[in-house]
């Protein structure tokens, strides 16, 4: 089992309430980051199941991000990781919400050496939602600098909004948008973090990952969590495509489960 819940500091939440991100160490303890490696290896190589591989090898957005969502409908050792009470109670703390349900999870490596960063994005225009109230977790397995594709976030960027979605694969600059006007790229944050540490970000926060320049996929996994009571917005998405969800209606069920 994941030890028990852990405590947020006021200094954590003040950072994350005004700066949209923040960064927690020590997460995991060895032991669960060694389990939760030995997962991610097993779910990757994945054929079949609930799961999704959003792009496969030779794909251009591999190169971006080798990735697969929903691995917790798969793997039950994946799910004691996705499903954990710990995590999602750190992110209610964090964002203040009464309820945090899932949305998803992806399984994220930054494969070797001809590996791409990831562009500066805000996430919430990806999601079927309404309201604006989604954050992340990403939790660090290996340890991560600016050579394997570590986060960079920009203090503050939650408080924009309406910006057009980024294609992370033909990139667009972000802070060309109007809307984006006064967001200084130059204050970005390089969040360098040991394996099992993690960071916390708002789905509106501006983000970016770096290349991975070494030898060895730099793993992570990441997790989405909306606040409960977050409705359904009508768009197309790989988790909500066949579900029984009409707009407008609360997004809940077994897909989304309410975590803390």
């Amino acid at each position: 089992m994941l030890r028990g819940l852990k405590e947020m500091t006021e200094e954590q939440i003040r950072f994350f309430q005004e700066n949209g991100f923040v960064q927690v160490d020590d997460m995991l303890s060895p032991a669960e980051v060694e389990e939760l490696r030995e997962h991610l290896n097993e779910v990757m190589g994945s054929t079949n199941g609930h799961s999704t591989q959003t792009s496969e090898r030779g794909n251009t957005y591999f190169n971006v991000l080798n990735q697969r969502v929903n691995t917790w409908r798969d793997h039950g050792g994946m799910a004691r990781f996705i499903l954990s009470e710990r995590l999602a109670d750190a992110a209610r703390q964090l964002s203040g919400y009464a309820g945090i349900r899932l949305f998803h999870d992806h399984a994220l490596f930054k494969m070797p050496q001809d590996s791409k960063p990831t562009p500066w994005h805000q996430d919430l225009g990806y999601w079927p939602m309404n309201e604006q109230r989604a954050l992340s977790i990403w939790i660090a397995l290996d340890d991560v600098d600016e050579h394997n594709g570590c986060m960079m976030f920009v203090p503050r960027s939650q408080q924009i909004k309406n910006l057009k979605n980024i294609d992370l694969v033909n990139a667009q600059d972000i802070f060309q948008q109007e809307g984006a006007a006064g967001i200084d790229r130059n204050t970005a944050a390089i969040v360098r973090m040991k394996a099992g540490s993690c960071t916390f970000h708002h789905g509106l926060t501006f983000h970016y990952a770096h290349a991975n320049q070494t030898d060895q996929p730099r793993r992570a996994l990441a997790i989405v969590y909306m606040e409960d009571g977050t409705t359904f917005s009508g768009a197309r998405h790989i988790c909500t495509d066949g579900q029984p969800l009409k707009q407008g209606e609360i997004i809940r069920g077994g897909l989304f489960p309410k975590l803390a």
